[in-house]
């Protein structure tokens, strides 16, 4: 079957509860988009927020205390909101890749596999029914007198010594204590934990969750948004094989593509969209593809949205396609929108300004400028 691009957006929209919004609770939404990146709790709960027909202030943090989702370290090594019972499956296949046990990372980080494992161990009974501040872990680590050498390692900003301990299931995020962020067991923190899973299972949650928002895609796309292409090239198109009648193949202006089978007819009866959205920093919808993908980013867009230090602005989508950016100061939501894209309806900007509104909890005047 072939399909062009405007339905694969127009399709992607409505899967993610863009276009429309949803009724969908934090956990449904966070399970249907193949997680919510984290790293900026105030854009993981506007993302969340966005899609929603009437968004609730703190339904996130509710949602974690009620462990129907967890904050842990997953895709790309970066903090997401997780389904708790598809935690299991994502920390397998970012286990899979093995990075920590790469040359070029012991180089890099001084860690070696052995001290990992080690530190997996220790972890495994410090967080037994605690929740402890990351200094606290720390210091109970170093205590141990054999990792005092990885202080400035486990103490790092970035958390990179700590992220394989995350992804075989040796600690996750626990609740926040002020400003400071908490680590706790998954014993403690998911229910039902009983481990994590081998590989080719959490394929077959993994890749279709994914697809289901994001599809239709390649396996070297899917990788790309899961651990950067770590993984060996024939172990991702083995789990996209295993699943056999699951999975569909579509040509998307030349390109052929995995979907979902129980998706095909969805997609093959979309129609372009001319919505207009005003997305959070760091959302789903352009980190699924990845902001490489020039097929919803122009790339010499790219720098106004992809900036450094990983920070992805917040945008303005039309038609499926980035077609500015925003942000909002000092009471305003200042709008710059993409020369080269088509001409955004200023009264679709407004009705999202307005919907902002309702997510925030603020009220806002806006300005619209062309870049």
């Amino acid at each position: 079957m072939q399909v062009t691009q405007d339905q694969v957006l127009a399709w992607r929209l409505r899967q993610q509860g863009l276009a429309p919004r949803r009724t969908a609770s934090v956990a449904e939404l966070v399970r249907e988009l193949a997680g919510v990146q984290a790293q900026v709790a105030s854009s993981a709960e506007l993302a969340i927020a966005t899609r929603q027909r009437k968004p609730k202030a703190g339904a996130v943090e509710k949602a974690l205390e009620a462990r129907e989702v967890v904050k842990t370290w997953v895709m790309r090594g970066t903090l997401h909101l997780v389904a708790a019972e598809h935690m299991a499956a994502y920390l397998s296949l970012m286990a899979a890749a093995r990075t920590w046990e790469k040359p070029a990372w012991q180089r890099t980080f001084g860690v070696t596999p052995t001290q990992m494992t080690s530190l997996g161990e220790a972890v495994d009974d410090i967080l037994a029914g605690k929740t402890l501040t990351r200094q606290e872990l720390t210091e109970a680590l170093v205590a141990h007198g054999r990792f005092a050498a990885l202080k400035e390692q486990l103490t790092s900003g970035w958390g990179t010594v700590l992220k394989p301990l995350a992804w075989t299931g040796k600690l996750c995020h626990g609740p926040n204590q002020g400003n400071r962020i908490t680590f706790a067991s998954p014993r403690d923190r998911v229910p039902g934990w009983s481990g994590t899973i081998e590989p080719e299972e959490a394929a077959r949650t993994v890749i279709p969750a994914y697809l289901g928002a994001h599809g239709p895609a390649t396996p070297e796309t899917f990788d790309a948004w899961l651990t950067r292409n770590a993984h060996r090239k024939t172990a991702v198109r083995g789990w996209f094989a295993s699943l056999g009648e699951e999975l569909a193949k579509v040509e998307v202006d030349g390109t052929e593509c995995y979907v979902r089978a129980e998706d095909v007819d969805a997609l093959a009866a979309a129609k372009p969209s001319k919505e207009v959205r005003l997305l959070a920093g760091f959302d789903q919808y352009v980190l699924g593809p990845g902001t490489s993908d020039t097929r919803i980013l122009r790339a010499e867009r790219r720098k106004a949205v992809s900036r450094t230090s990983g920070w992805i602005t917040p945008m303005v989508v039309h038609r499926g396609r980035v077609a500015g950016v925003w942000e909002a100061n000092d009471g305003t939501v200042e709008v710059q929108l993409f020369s080269e894209s088509p001409e955004v309806p200023k009264e679709a900007l407004e009705a999202e300004v307005g919907h902002l509104e309702a997510c925030t909890g603020r009220s806002y005047a806006m300005s619209v400028k062309t870049i």
